[in-house]
């Protein structure tokens, strides 16, 4: 078995895609923050002590996507030509969801996963003051297109 991110001395090296063409691809990506009713209330209510929380998570999601290749010592720097957060208050947390989309010569997953896991982070930071047990859950991958693999879904997923 060969591993991409390896070399033949088995150093770790940024696979080389130069010679690939660019294609529209898509990945996106869900996640769960689960806090207190009392959380909830405050996220329902915008009477967070820190401010409007969602807002704060879905900018910096989207930040996080485009920043994805300076976190990820092997990923490579691709254009984000689209990237959307979507938040959803549910009776025990928030449900987090990326959509990131490029015309590059590799995929976006990573760019997707960071969004979903840096938008969690920015619910915890805003509301750790009022919930010390938050937890953040379940950080996947739900469905991609485009690339030589095509399409994919996870299995029990929608779109």
């Amino acid at each position: 078995m060969s591993f991409t991110h390896l070399d033949s001395s088995g150093h770790a090296h940024m696979v080389d895609v130069t010679g690939k063409q660019p294609t529209v691809r898509t990945a996106t990506a869900r996640g769960f923050v689960r806090c207190s009713p009392e959380v909830i209330a405050a996220l329902r209510d915008g009477t967070a002590p820190k401010g409007d929380v969602l807002a704060v998570a879905r900018i910096a999601g989207i930040q996080a996507a485009k920043s994805t290749a300076a976190l990820l010592p092997l990923a490579h720097v691709i254009g984000v030509h689209r990237a959307g957060v979507e938040l959803d208050i549910v009776d025990d947390g928030v449900h987090v969801e990326a959509t990131v989309g490029t015309a590059d010569r590799t995929g976006v997953e990573m760019e997707a996963l960071t969004a979903v896991s840096v938008s969690a982070l920015a619910i915890v930071d805003m509301i750790k003051g009022m919930d010390r047990s938050v937890v953040i859950e379940d950080v996947r991958i739900v469905a991609k297109s485009g690339g030589r693999s095509g399409d994919w879904l996870r299995e029990g997923e929608t779109r």
